[in-house]
């Protein structure tokens, strides 16, 4: 990175920044209060409470938003006649998994490998540690030029909708010029990358009933319709044969063009087994980020340790369903429920549960917001050209900041590039380019007040 003052300062900030990382990692803030203490997520609130109002933010706020979980708002007061920018991230975080899978423990920070390990290193702790450290090298080469709102949201992993929902009631709390979302990541590490698509997404429960309780395998199996096999035959026809996901009614033939994603790069990211193939068809950037992807994520069954021979009476199953720009989330719903409801063999009886949803997300990049990030991050990754790509995950509350906020710029940068591993057993960040982003950020702000 060549040398500037903005450089220089996050560079000194990096061990304070660590420091708190890891005290914000240690916190178990899943929004699944069933699994997880709702402890948990408060004292992750309030950590977030307290680190604002030291920096100098103005009306810190926990908010109580209407599915149950807290996030934290705070203003810091810029130049008068100055722009408003809108700072995002998510402290909320995925479960740990198989906890044994760690190397190292998930909710203690862990260097290793010139990484940073634990769960929410990367999404999205680590993205408001981001916030932090561009706002603080701002403030120690001449101030913060604009007028900053930071959000920090308590439950985007559940996709519940809790802050979406509270933005809606209180529009003009999070009104803003441009909004920055700190959830997304480079292509890779070193390649700068703004995400300019989103997949939507939604989440549902099937449950597959066939008896009225279980039965002795061996004095009814052969005639008596088993309810785990009736799921399986029913999960099985949401895929063709070479995988691609099959939903009646839902369109899987889009193209993506922009950035493309090398198969065998691919195939070294998401650590695909030799021998084994992709799935689906068209270019692996069709697949990811302009094709709907159904995965099932989980199911309810007995575990082989402890199983005895019945044939099951009920099965069930939670599906999510990743819907790409131009298609409706709430369409892509009602076909993929319509969809289980004529699908399940033998006449089983379905019923679903409807968990969550959000709608799909395309940014306007010709955007002046969008030169001001690129001109940052051409400095903070010298030699380097912003590249736009896609994103297969989710983030909702980008669709209601573009509802409600329709002249709002929204940028989309962050920590998690593939070699974070997001969402799986042994999430790390790149201290690298948590440092390189913060400066991008820093200098973003820089350049955008000055349009």
């Amino acid at each position: 990175m060549s040398s500037n003052p903005v450089a220089e300062t996050v560079a000194s900030l990096m061990p304070r920044a660590k420091a708190e990382l890891t005290e914000l990692v240690a916190f178990r803030s899943v929004a699944d209060f069933e699994q997880f203490p709702r402890s948990e997520s408060e004292g992750a609130a309030n950590w977030i409470v307290d680190a604002l109002t030291a920096d100098g933010f103005t009306d810190v706020a926990l908010l109580d938003t209407p599915d149950g979980t807290q996030s934290v708002y705070g203003y810091l007061p810029g130049p008068e006649g100055a722009k408003t920018v809108l700072l995002y991230a998510h402290y909320d975080v995925q479960p740990p998994l198989d906890e044994a899978g760690w190397t190292t423990p998930p909710f203690e920070l862990t260097e290793r490998d010139g990484r940073w390990y634990g769960r929410g290193a990367a999404d999205c702790k680590g993205g408001l540690i981001m916030h932090l450290l561009a706002l603080r090298a701002l403030k120690a080469n001449g101030g913060v030029p604009v007028h900053v709102k930071v959000i920090a949201e308590g439950s985007e992993e559940q996709g519940t909708g809790g802050l979406e929902r509270y933005a809606e009631a209180h529009p003009e709390l999070l009104s803003a010029d441009t909004i920055v979302i700190g959830d997304t990541g480079n292509f890779r590490v070193g390649l700068p990358t703004a995400t300019t698509t989103l997949r939507g997404m939604t989440m549902l429960r099937v449950q597959v009933d066939t008896l009225a309780g279980n039965l002795h395998s061996g004095q009814f199996g052969g005639a008596a319709p088993d309810a785990l096999a009736a799921l399986i035959r029913l999960l099985d026809s949401l895929r063709a044969e070479d995988g691609s996901t099959t939903v009646d009614g839902l369109t899987a033939d889009a193209r993506w063009e922009g950035l493309e994603y090398g198969e065998e790069q691919f195939r070294s990211d998401a650590k695909v087994l030799d021998g084994v193939g992709l799935i689906g068809d068209g270019t692996v950037a069709d697949r990811l980020w302009a094709r709907p992807a159904v995965t099932v994520i989980g199911i309810d069954c007995p575990p082989v340790v402890g199983a005895t021979p019945s044939v099951q009476s009920s099965a069930r199953a939670q599906i999510s369903l990743r819907v790409p720009p131009g298609v409706d989330a709430a369409e892509a719903t009602k076909l993929l429920t319509a969809h289980l409801e004529t699908h399940a063999p033998w006449g089983a009886r379905v019923s679903i549960e409807h968990v969550g949803q959000g709608q799909p997300f395309r940014a306007d990049t010709t955007s002046p917001a969008y030169q001001a990030m690129a001109d940052a991050m051409a400095v903070a990754y010298p030699g380097e050209t912003m590249q736009y790509a896609g994103q297969g995950g989710s983030i909702p509350l980008c669709n209601t900041l573009a509802g409600l906020y329709p002249e709002a710029e929204i940028l989309l940068i962050g920590l998690s590039e593939p070699e974070a591993q997001i969402h799986a057993v042994n999430e790390s960040v790149s201290p690298g380019e948590l440092e390189r982003l913060s400066v991008a950020e820093a200098l973003f702000l820089n350049n955008y007040a000055a349009n």
